[in-house]
């Protein structure tokens, strides 16, 4: 078997819709992580007693 040595220079970077795509999907996430985080400690706090007016 021969071995494939790849040429670091002729590697495609990743396009920047590609960039982009990554770059939103880490954020919206991150926001829905912390909605789900606030949303428990709301349902904690009503559940303590501490209601909201």
């Amino acid at each position: 078997m021969k071995k494939v040595i790849t040429d670091p220079q002729r590697q495609s970077k990743p396009s920047l819709l590609k960039k982009w795509g990554w770059l939103i999907t880490i954020w919206f996430c991150s926001v829905l992580a912390l909605f789900a985080v606030s949303s428990l400690f709301r349902f904690l706090m009503t559940l303590a007693g501490m209601k909201v007016k």
